[in-house]
């Protein structure tokens, strides 16, 4: 499926938010959004920097590592969910360690690649208007 080909907004323009605790990971995950046309509405290495740039931040997306510093990052997703704003988990854990009222959420099994990542995002697109 090409950005055309879904039913939704296109990726170009996207405002994601990305949740990671790895600086070098957190990079990768910048330039492949980029490259697909996104923009970053903030990178966040701490659950409190997070939670910040959801409340005060335009954002449409975001991806957000399940374990940042040794801590979990439900409270980050909790607050996404509470105003609608899609996200995916990435983690090396798979889907097995989503918590069970999050299971449903679409996992990026790391290490991904930019098409791995392509096809979250289009997927999200396509759901919504």
């Amino acid at each position: 499926m090409t950005e055309t080909e879904n039913s939704g907004r296109p990726i170009s323009g996207l405002r994601v938010l990305i949740v990671e605790d790895e600086g070098a990971i957190a990079l990768l995950m910048e330039d492949m959004l980029m490259e697909l046309g996104c923009e970053i509405a903030g990178s966040a290495a701490r659950i409190e920097t997070a939670l910040q740039m959801v409340a005060d931040r335009p954002i449409d997306f975001a991806i957000l590592d399940l374990n940042i510093a040794g801590k979990s990052a439900y409270p980050i997703a909790d607050a996404l969910a509470e105003r609608d704003i899609g996200f995916i988990f990435s983690t090396g854990y798979g889907g097995m360690g989503i918590r069970e009222d999050y299971r449903g959420r679409p996992v990026l099994q790391k290490p991904f690649t930019q098409r791995d990542l392509k096809a979250s995002l289009l997927e999200f697109c396509a759901l919504k208007p």
